[in-house]
């Protein structure tokens, strides 16, 4: 059953990206530029997707807008590699109600290879799902990479639900 969708309903907005630096935090920098979301303090949230929420793949430039340093609520996945020739990949995927209502789940994880990743996106969708009895079907996933040559990587994928600024 497709989701019915209200004008004023939530877009979350999924993207990948990865990146480089001399650290580890300036890898994860670079993959947040990358994903079109570091000028944002990311918070962090559990993996629920509200009803009549429409999820979104988008590039990087079509990411939620805001300004320096606003809030971003979003599930996010980042996976790091340090060593050459290792490999940092990360994954989000979704499920959404068979009812049509839009409302939905999100998992997350990272790991040193595309098979991990993608086993655990589907063990944990399926273990969710299995959890609350069922009624709801896998409708997407996002899953990017990046390999380590000299200096440290990071790899993200970012839901991103809502940018708010810091006054009320």
């Amino acid at each position: 059953m497709e989701a019915r969708h209200h004008e004023d309903a939530p877009v979350i907005r999924v993207s990948a990206g990865s990146g480089s630096g001399r650290t580890r935090l300036s890898a994860f920098d670079a993959a947040l530029r990358s994903a079109g979301v570091a000028n944002f303090n990311l918070i962090r949230l559990s993996s629920v997707i509200p009803p009549d929420a429409e999820v979104r793949e988008v590039e990087a430039v079509d990411q939620l807008v805001g300004r320096h340093g606003d809030r971003l609520f979003c599930v996010y996945a980042s996976a790091h590699a340090e060593l050459p020739f290792h490999q940092a990949w990360a994954g989000v995927a979704w499920a959404l109600a068979d009812d049509g209502s839009g409302a939905g789940l999100f998992v997350e994880h990272e790991g040193p290879s595309e098979d991990q990743v993608g086993h655990d996106l589907t063990a944990s969708l399926e273990d969710l799902i299995a959890g609350r009895g069922g009624g709801y079907a896998e409708a997407g996933r996002v899953v990017t990479s990046v390999t380590c040559d000299t200096e440290p990587v990071c790899a993200v994928v970012v839901a991103a639900y809502l940018a708010q600024g810091w006054t009320a």
